[in-house]
């Protein structure tokens, strides 16, 4: 049996709990900003890399809730850590990817994410992956976060 992998992520909350998600691009779904941490690279510093690479959004460590680790697909778990957006990171405009992977056709390097966009936890389903969807309305309760965090 191979190991599962872990994806470390940021649910990004604005004042009013919509929560970030990002548009993977050239694919239908919008996710959180998260990827799989580098060898030895603790899951608070990978959800955080992750993020400045795929939105451009830079957070302090101690503004991070660490919300724990949640069985995503059968493959993967997510180790996902929460934070309230700041006036200053409200405006989804000011985002921008630097991560770049090889587009499938032909081998250009592309943005891994190519928009931004606030969901309210009722809006979620419309555009994320089933998977992220059924985390949120399962498992993490966007609107339980918004009252907590």
């Amino acid at each position: 049996m191979s190991a599962r992998v872990v994806s470390c992520g940021v649910v990004l909350l604005d004042p009013d709990g919509r929560v970030l998600l990002a548009h993977a691009t050239e694919t239908s779904h919008w996710d959180v900003p998260k990827g799989h941490g580098e060898e030895g690279e603790a899951p608070h510093v990978t959800a955080l890399r992750e993020m400045v690479e795929e939105t451009g959004i830079v957070i302090e460590p101690k503004r991070l809730k660490d919300l724990g680790l949640f069985v995503y697909r059968r493959d993967k778990d997510l180790h996902l850590f929460a934070a309230r957006a700041t006036a200053d990171e409200l405006d989804l405009t000011l985002c921008t990817c630097t991560s770049l992977f090889p587009r499938r056709s032909d081998g250009t390097l592309i943005p891994e994410m190519d928009a931004y966009r606030w969901a309210a936890p009722d809006e979620v389903e419309r555009y994320a992956s089933r998977s992220l969807t059924r985390l949120f309305q399962t498992t993490l309760s966007l609107a339980e976060l918004h009252r907590t965090l």
